[in-house]
C-alpha cells in the first residue's frame, strides 16, 4: 500500500522561507562605541572638564569631517591652498590646533572670521576659511582652550551661543550665493534624484554637544551640592546593618 504524504502549505512554506532569509542576513554593522585612551592627564579633571574635553575633540573632528566633504564637492577651493586636497586639510587641521592665524582671514577670528568666510565677495580658499573661523569660534566660546582641567571654567551662556551661530553659518552656507547667482560652496542637495543632507547632520551634531554641553555647566554647582548631600545621606542612613 502506497502511502501519502501530506502537502505542505503554501503558507508554512512562505513562513519558512523568511524565518531562513531572516537568520542568513546578519545585521549589518555601524561601529561600536570607542572610549578614549586613558591618560594620567585625567587625573586633573573633573566630570564637567572631561565631558568639555570630549566634547571638543568630537566637535572638532565634526568640522573636519565637514572640511572633507566640502572639499570633495567644491574642488575648485582647495586647489587654491594646496596640491593636493589631503595637503590642504593637514593645513588647516594645524593652523585650528596650534592656534596659528590664518592669512587669509586678515587677522580676523571668531564670528568676524567667519562673516568674513561667508561674505559673497570672499576670494580665497573658502572652505579653509570657513572650517578655521567656525572652530576659532568655538575654541573662544570656551575661554581660548580645547583641553579642560580643575582650574578652567566654562560659560554656558557663551555656549549656547556658540550653538546658534553653528545653526545660523549652516543655514548661510545652504542658501547664500554670489553675485553670479552661485552658491557659495555646494553642500546637502535635494533633486529628483539624490537627497544628501549629510552635511546637515553633522552640523546638528556640534549644535546637539554645545547645547548640552551648556545645560550641563548651568547645572554644575547645583549637582555638587547634591551630591555632597547624597554622601551625607548615604553615610548616615543606607549602611547595612550588622545581622550577627
Amino acid at each position: 500500500m502506497k502511502i501519502m504524504r501530506p502537502m505542505a502549505s503554501p503558507l508554512l512554506l512562505i513562513a519558512a522561507t523568511l524565518l531562513l532569509t531572516a537568520c542568513a542576513s546578519a545585521p549589518t554593522p555601524h561601529g561600536e562605541v570607542k572610549g578614549a585612551p586613558t591618560s594620567g592627564r585625567e587625573m586633573g579633571q573633573s566630570d564637567t572638564n572631561r565631558m568639555a574635553t570630549l566634547a571638543m575633540r568630537d566637535n572638532l573632528d565634526s568640522l573636519y569631517r565637514l572640511m572633507d566633504k566640502l572639499y570633495r564637492r567644491n574642488p575648485a577651493e582647495w586647489k587654491k591652498t594646496a596640491v593636493t586636497r589631503e595637503d590642504a586639510i593637514r593645513q588647516v587641521r594645524f593652523s585650528i590646533e596650534r592656534r596659528q592665524t590664518w592669512n587669509d582671514l586678515q587677522g580676523k577670528h571668531d564670528i568676524a572670521a567667519m562673516s568674513l568666510s561667508l561674505a559673497p565677495d570672499f576670494k580665497a580658499d573658502r572652505v579653509a576659511a570657513f572650517i578655521y573661523a567656525t572652530a576659532d569660534m568655538i575654541v573662544t566660546a570656551h575661554g581660548g582652550k580645547t583641553e579642560f582641567y580643575l582650574i578652567d571654567g566654562l560659560d554656558a551662556q557663551f555656549l549656547y551661543n556658540a550653538a546658534r551661530n553653528i545653526e545660523i553659518a549652516s543655514w548661510m552656507l545652504a542658501t547664500r550665493r554670489t553675485a553670479n547667482g552661485q552658491l557659495l560652496l555646494l553642500s546637502d542637495e535635494i533633486n529628483s534624484g539624490e537627497r544628501n543632507l549629510s552635511f546637515e547632520r553633522e552640523f546638528g551634531k556640534i549644535v546637539g554637544r554645545l547645547d548640552l554641553m551648556a545645560e550641563f555647566v548651568t547645572e554644575k554647582y547645583r549637582r555638587a551640592g547634591i551630591s555632597y548631600v547624597q554622601n551625607l545621606l548615604g553615610g548616615s542612613f543606607l549602611q547595612f546593618l550588622p545581622v550577627r
